[in-house]
């Protein structure tokens, strides 16, 4: 591996070899959803807890300072919509070359196993890697379900997973599921949990990103647990004694409630 990719490696992962990934890239199939209508406002206070962002150039360009960022990774597929026939049908959507001007850390895709688009969006991956290789670039591979998420189980995760990595992706971003380790140990590089939909409780939460970690995961890429939260700055706080300061769910759980009344 050389240089350039091991410094932008470095910038998502800390020397504690984890991770908190924050994405706000949501709007590219969802529209304005709940509490990320304006997303620079939305994370701008989340900034000093988390080691990166997801999202795309647009909200890029248009939300987020350049002079006080965290390093970005790039959204780069897309083509779809929550009002479409199929999200699985993605393409890519931005260019490597917009990438470097953008200066970002690394870019992440989405791959469908199992869609009707598979291979297409496979393919994505593949070219992606090609690309990026060239400019030392990384890439996360998002092992993304659409509407189908009675697929996250272990036997199809750690399916996706592998793949992803073969295909050449330096992280793979995937759900959390019983019997995580399954999943992690057939993967030979980085993997962070996504967060899917919205958890009822905030325990909840700590405990899937601490089992997930503790089954092999080096980190999280979690958004709308933390930023549809009534208490986001709360939650950043406590997910990342978990992350970076090896806290149980238990301590993380008693750190929010002790902080979310100074958001109030």
């Amino acid at each position: 591996m050389d240089w350039g990719m091991k410094n932008r490696l470095s910038q998502l992962i800390k020397s504690d070899g984890h991770c908190f990934f924050l994405p706000i890239d949501h709007g590219y199939f969802l529209g304005p959803t709940r509490s990320l209508e304006r997303p620079g406002e939305t994370v701008k206070p989340l900034l000093p807890y988390c080691d990166a962002l997801f999202l795309t150039r647009g909200v890029l360009r248009s939300c987020i300072d350049p002079t006080d960022s965290l390093p970005i990774i790039l959204r780069v597929s897309g083509g779809t919509s929550i009002v479409g026939k199929d999200l699985s049908y993605e393409a890519i959507t931005t260019s490597v070359r917009e990438a470097i001007r953008l200066n970002v850390a690394a870019v992440g895709v989405s791959i469908f196993i199992g869609s009707e688009y598979e291979h297409e969006t496979l393919l994505n991956l593949a070219n992606l890697v090609n690309e990026c290789e060239e400019y030392g670039i990384p890439v996360m591979g998002v092992t993304a379900v659409g509407k189908e998420l009675e697929k996250r189980d272990a036997r199809y995760l750690a399916l996706c997973c592998r793949i992803v990595a073969e295909l050449g992706a330096k992280v793979v971003k995937t759900y959390w599921c019983e019997d995580f380790e399954k999943v992690t140990n057939g993967c030979p590089v980085p993997v962070v949990i996504a967060g899917g939909p919205k958890c009822e409780t905030e325990l909840e939460v700590f405990e899937f990103v601490y089992d997930g970690m503790q089954r092999g995961a080096i980190g999280v890429n979690l958004g709308r647990n933390v930023w549809q939260n009534d208490h986001p700055v709360a939650m950043a706080r406590a997910l990342r004694t978990i992350i970076h300061e090896n806290a149980i769910p238990k301590e993380a759980n008693e750190l929010f409630n002790s902080l979310k009344d100074d958001e109030k």
